[in-house]
């Protein structure tokens, strides 16, 4: 069994990011799993599209697809200092 490993240039190129960005979310522990040998760092591929798996949304959080519930306008009080009601 052959495992392909690719470079950090080499993911960064695959994803159209910056090499920067991949160094980040390993210090931060964001991104895919990577292997370090020596001093040298290579992602297995099989990491690589089990993170894009993980990747895949039908929408953006926090966000819905329902309707927003009509606006009801807030009572006008004026300006309530002026009236002598506030302080």
């Amino acid at each position: 069994m052959t495992t392909t490993h690719l470079s950090q240039t080499d993911l960064a190129n695959r994803w159209r990011m910056s090499p920067r960005t991949l160094e980040r979310w390993r210090f931060t522990g964001e991104g895919p799993q990577f292997v370090k040998l020596g001093g040298r760092v290579v992602y297995r591929l099989e990491d690589i599209e089990a993170f894009e798996l993980q990747q895949i949304r039908q929408a953006t959080p926090g966000m819905t697809r329902s309707v927003p519930e009509p606006c009801i306008p807030m009572r006008s009080f004026g300006n309530r200092a002026a009236a002598g009601h506030g302080k």
